[in-house]
């Protein structure tokens, strides 16, 4: 069978995680800028979709193909280690030190930022014929979608920020359900199932992620969306990513953990126990 029991694949969470905090730097950061880079021509697409059809459904259903694509070439996303790399340290593996955590977080971060970022200057230049033009009804959109998810959560102050943090929580939820889901599987159709739903769950939705939103908001800024860098830092990047951190390790890693990996034996009744000790009494009086 290609399906991984809970006990199996939570194994495999712990020892993704101590991988992800050995890894090399070199690595680290190739394959955190390429899961940028693709999560962010992902998102392109889904917005290109919505667009040209209306239909923010049809987005939605087709926009996790980029997460797919990643996470079986084997890249990294913050949203992930998130969830991955504490196990590791939880489990107390050899080697494994909270230094080597925010190492690994701090370096996917950047990989990450760096990859939507390339995506977000290449799109703006297809969107604009290299700057010479309005943007078209894509770039539009995009430059709408920043004003809204900054100068809006803004304008409602502290339940603005309040949102925007749960939906931050509400996302690595999803994504990082879909990062495990993947586990649950050998075969290749089976990975890409189980990554399917919860992606397409949190982007219907509009759940915040931190790495779809590093590609979003910058093309937003370059494509005339009325917010500043100040704005996108503030008022998104910086609590959704603090969001996507207690969603994903509390909802997921912590609880598969606690609950497959550190679960206690249930106590089982000694059946027939009391008739054997009753017995032996008998035959002792007697």
């Amino acid at each position: 069978m290609s399906y991984v029991i809970p006990a199996e694949f939570v194994t495999k969470m712990i020892d993704a995680g101590e991988s992800k905090i050995l890894m090399s730097t070199k690595d680290t950061l190739i394959r955190a800028y390429m899961a940028g880079a693709i999560l962010a021509l992902a998102a392109a697409f889904a917005v290109t979709i919505n667009v040209q059809t209306g239909q923010p459904l049809a987005g939605a259903i087709l926009f996790p193909v980029g997460f797919c694509l990643l996470y079986l070439l084997g890249f990294d996303l913050l949203t992930g280690v998130f969830t991955l790399a504490p196990l590791a340290l939880i489990d107390r593996r050899p080697g494994i030190t909270i230094g080597g955590l925010l190492r690994n977080w701090t370096l996917v971060f950047f990989g990450n930022f760096a990859g939507a970022l390339t995506v977000a200057v290449m799109m703006a230049i297809t969107f604009t014929y290299g700057f010479s033009t309005e943007p078209n009804a894509v770039g539009q959109a995009i430059g709408t979608i920043g004003e809204g998810r900054t100068v809006g959560y803004a304008a409602y102050g502290a339940a603005g920020m309040l949102t925007l943090f749960i939906r931050g929580v509400l996302c690595n939820w999803m994504v990082s359900t879909g990062v495990v889901a993947a586990m649950m599987s050998t075969s290749v159709s089976g990975k890409v199932i189980g990554m399917w739903m919860p992606v397409m769950l949190f982007f219907y939705m509009g759940f915040e992620h931190s790495i779809v939103n590093m590609y979003l908001f910058p093309s937003g800024l370059m494509l005339g969306g009325d917010f500043s860098i100040a704005d996108y830092l503030l008022w998104n990047e910086i609590p959704t990513v603090v969001g996507n951190l207690v969603g994903g390790l509390t909802f997921v890693g912590l609880t598969l953990y606690a609950t497959h990996a550190r679960t206690g034996a249930a106590r089982k009744p000694n059946l027939g126990g009391g008739m054997l000790a009753s017995s032996a009494a008998r035959s002792t009086a007697d």
